[in-house]
């Protein structure tokens, strides 16, 4: 018995099972992975340096067990959430299942985008020098190392290294290393609390003794050493030089005081903000110079305590403490215990 064709079973097609199999997938994956709403603590991660300190008080509760202590990552991919759902959780697994929630559909890059770190330096760290996107593609790194340093604190007569001195040539550089009076082509820049410094990849230079830095970077960690006071460490010679630029656009960066905060740098990775919160202040009130779409950005206690409230489990910020605000973050308010010095760092 022959069907009429309404009664006929009809299958669909294979383009049309490959369109159905991908719905099912996208909604399994939504299912899985719901969008991250609610800004969360990091847990800070100590890497030793054979240029750090063995105490970081008054700025962390930390005494090195071994090796000197240097660095302090405050969003390294293998920091920990501390608050939320995602308690316990490593920030690369966190950015790699809910990317366009925490960094927005448009980011240029995989994974999170920035590390934030606190330099402590008791020695002189290596002249360095790091390669921009062009050169880390060109030897298999997603991304170059963009950089700025903001001295949290400084002793008297602090300084930085930023740059080649004018006139210096790569052939002086060269030599410099051989000889070890690379140093005396490097410019040399005094640095006190609450200046910015910006060092663009291809910038040579050094950290020396005599401050605490906020370092926010793009996320890589690729250094070429080019000279390193004789400490027994690989050197990067010809990779550092293929990186170098004889000028480049680093240096301090004269702060640009708005209504409600100062910017500290606006560049092309990152824009650095500091805000004093008296009394609170409300997600809409700290996003009030993004432009677009949302971004991510970071809330990092320079001094102070605050609690950070809203539809979800209070968030404690302790001094030295940082939370990751997502893109498609909720509403929420940042309350200060007494005055509290909020560094916000922005993704771009």
């Amino acid at each position: 018995m022959l069907l009429q064709r309404s009664e006929m079973l009809i299958l669909p097609s294979l383009q049309e099972f490959i369109i159905l199999e991908r719905i099912s997938n996208l909604s399994t994956i939504t299912a899985s992975h719901p969008p991250i709403s609610e800004p969360f603590r990091i847990a800070p991660q100590f890497v030793e340096r054979v240029w750090g300190w063995t105490n970081l008080a008054p700025w962390f509760a930390k005494l090195a067990s071994g090796n000197p202590i240097g660095e302090v990552w405050l969003t390294g991919d293998e920091c920990v959430a501390e608050t939320g759902p995602w308690n316990g959780q490593k920030l690369s697994d966190i950015f790699a299942e809910h990317r366009d929630s925490l960094v927005g559909s448009s980011a240029r890059v995989e994974g999170s985008p920035l590390l934030i770190k606190v330099i402590f330096a008791r020695e002189k760290l290596s002249v360095q020098v790091h390669p921009d996107d062009a050169m880390a593609q060109k030897y298999g790194s997603p991304r170059g190392k963009t950089e700025c340093w903001y001295a949290l604190a400084a002793d008297p007569g602090a300084r930085v290294a930023c740059g080649l001195k004018r006139g210096v040539t790569a052939e002086m550089v060269r030599a410099g290393i051989a000889d070890g009076s690379l140093e005396q082509d490097l410019n040399a820049i005094s640095i006190n609390a609450g200046d910015m410094i910006f060092v663009d990849a291809g910038t040579v230079h050094a950290i020396w003794p005599g401050s605490v830095i906020l370092e926010t970077q793009q996320n890589s960690d690729i250094t070429y050493r080019m000279f390193d006071y004789g400490r027994p460490r690989e050197l990067h010679i010809e990779k550092s030089l293929e990186a170098m630029r004889l000028a480049t656009q680093a240096g301090k960066v004269e702060p640009r005081a708005l209504p409600d905060r100062t910017i500290l740098v606006d560049a092309e990775y990152f824009r650095v903000e500091r805000i004093e919160v008296k009394h609170s202040i409300t997600n809409a009130e700290l996003r009030a110079t993004d432009e677009g779409a949302p971004p991510l950005s970071y809330l990092f206690a320079a001094s102070g305590q605050a609690e950070i409230t809203g539809s979800f489990e209070q968030v404690s910020l302790p001094t030295c403490g940082i939370v990751a605000v997502p893109a498609q973050s909720q509403e929420f308010v940042v309350s200060g215990d007494g005055a509290v010095d909020l560094i916000r760092v922005v993704a771009k």
